[in-house]
């Protein structure tokens, strides 16, 4: 299984504010601002004024008993999000049943200005612990994996960073230390409202780059810089470690389970990416006019300088399958893809700006099909805010996912069946294809620190059509998937 993109993503949503969605998958931590306290209306403490101030306050313990205030003389933030969820397949997949799982984030960041009056940095430390199973890799067998939260269970640390802001107006920034690149490269924030893995860290890098890439719940030690030469356009470059993990064998979040391997015994991974936005940054919407309907466009593209396995040829040329092959597959010099991302709001109503719809889609290619298992993947989805009355923080999401098996992939499955049938005439040797998902969610905001998101997943051909390994001569059914997600802000 591929746990690369699974937050998310699942990735906390920190912000203070309530109108980021909080647990969404692979959302992108914001810088944290001070914290409102549990202090009641009339001002006294305890415990009716910490129940009053349930509706007002962004976290639900408030200001922490003290700790957030005097963080906050500090120029530090501190928060704490838990994000549960039960996931089962009533229908399909290898076999039904259902699942817990649950993830624990907690982030600290350290304003240098507020500190100790340095201007522009900001210190970010932050740590995962997860628990219970996961649905994918016991029931569904997918290659686009239910719940952007799955992962290895695990505490362990997953971001290290110190970020500069430079230049007049803040126009370049560059961020050093253990990265988590899904939170700024590849990223289309109308997807983070799904569960979905794959509305986050996308197929293409989870399922081909080595470790499934620098995506959570892993991190790698790097470098990024950002650019915004005028205001429309950022550029984004990235240069990370190769491989998240200290070895290329066996499952990479076991091969670094504290999140503290810091490898760099590999070779490069390299991010470009070019951001169009619009409006741009700082511009201005005056009395009487309409606001625009903005919108943000993504071109990029990743390179590895690993080492990678043909998925079908052996040293001398002949199959992988056959038993008279080395066993021994070919090696290729580095990997890459490009990538393209678009949001686009499509339409807010003029009497109440919360309601809108928007929507997204985000595509990804790789043409070296012979060291990749997906050569390529696409998102699309809805995304309507506030779609029922006096409701202004809820959001309903309708989307879908695709991913393509490459030809070296299925030629290999081919193979397989060749000389295999001629042993067991009678055996079922898929030739993978491709997999599709639909989603629909809706995340229902109890409280501004508490939401709750029923959600529903339809999987068409999963793993692209692999065979099932519990009724030999099948292929494992199309899923349907139900499950319940919540999210506290501690």
């Amino acid at each position: 299984m591929f746990y690369a993109a699974n937050t998310s993503r699942v990735a906390l949503c920190i912000a203070a504010a309530a109108a980021l969605p909080l647990g969404a998958a692979r959302a992108a931590p914001p810088p944290l601002s001070v914290p409102i306290s549990s202090t009641g209306p009339d001002g006294a403490q305890g415990y009716s004024g910490f129940i009053s101030s349930l509706d007002r306050t962004n976290f639900l313990l408030g200001d922490l008993f003290g700790v957030r205030s005097q963080l906050s003389k500090y120029g530090i933030s501190l928060a704490i999000q838990e994000t549960s969820e039960v996931l089962g397949n009533a229908t399909g997949g290898a076999r039904r049943g259902l699942d817990y799982d649950g993830l624990t984030q907690a982030i600290l960041q350290l304003d240098t200005q507020r500190a100790f009056g340095w201007y522009g940095g900001l210190f970010n430390v932050s740590a995962l612990q997860i628990h219970g199973r996961n649905l994918s890799a016991d029931n569904l067998l997918s290659l686009q994996t239910a719940s952007g939260i799955e992962a290895d269970r695990s505490t362990r640390l997953w971001e290290l960073w110190y970020d500069q802001k430079m230049l007049p107006e803040d126009r370049l920034d560059i961020k050093v230390g253990q990265q988590s690149v899904d939170q700024e490269f590849i990223v289309t924030p109308n997807g983070a409202y799904f569960v979905n893995t794959m509305f986050g860290w996308p197929m293409v890098p989870s399922a081909d780059l080595p470790g499934g890439g620098p995506a959570y719940p892993l991190s790698d030690l790097g470098v990024r810089l950002r650019w915004r030469p005028v205001n429309p356009l950022a550029i984004l470059v990235g240069v990370f470690a190769g491989n998240p993990a200290p070895t290329t064998q066996g499952d990479p979040q076991k091969a670094d389970g504290s999140g503290t391997s810091f490898a760099t015994n590999g070779g490069t991974l390299t991010f470009v990416e070019l951001q169009y936005t619009y409006p741009a940054l700082g511009s201005m919407v005056y009395p009487g006019e309409e606001s625009p309907l903005g919108h943000t466009y993504r071109l990029g593209a990743w390179f590895d300088s690993e080492r990678f396995n043909d998925l079908r040829l052996d040293t001398d040329g002949g199959s992988l399958a056959s038993p008279y092959s080395t066993g021994v597959p070919q090696q290729h010099h580095g990997d890459f893809s490009l990538y393209a991302v678009a949001d686009q709001m499509l339409w807010r109503a003029a009497a109440n700006p919360n309601r809108s719809v928007s929507m997204f889609g985000r595509v990804m290619d790789t043409p070296q099909g012979d060291r990749n298992l997906i050569d390529f993947s696409a998102n699309a989805g809805v995304v309507y805010h506030n779609p029922v009355t006096n409701r202004p923080d809820d959001t309903l999401a309708i989307g879908m996912g695709y991913a393509h098996v490459s030809s070296q992939a299925a030629a290999y499955d081919r193979d397989v069946a060749a000389y295999n049938l001629t042993v067991a005439p009678s055996g079922y040797f898929p030739v993978r294809s491709s997999e599709t998902y639909v989603e629909a969610t809706y995340q229902y905001q109890l409280h501004p620190w508490w939401q709750l998101q029923p959600d529903a997943q339809y999987v068409f051909n999963p793993g692209g059509g692999i065979a099932s390994p519990d009724a030999p001569g099948h292929r494992v059914t199309n899923e349907f998937v139900l499950g319940l997600r919540t999210n506290v802000l501690f």
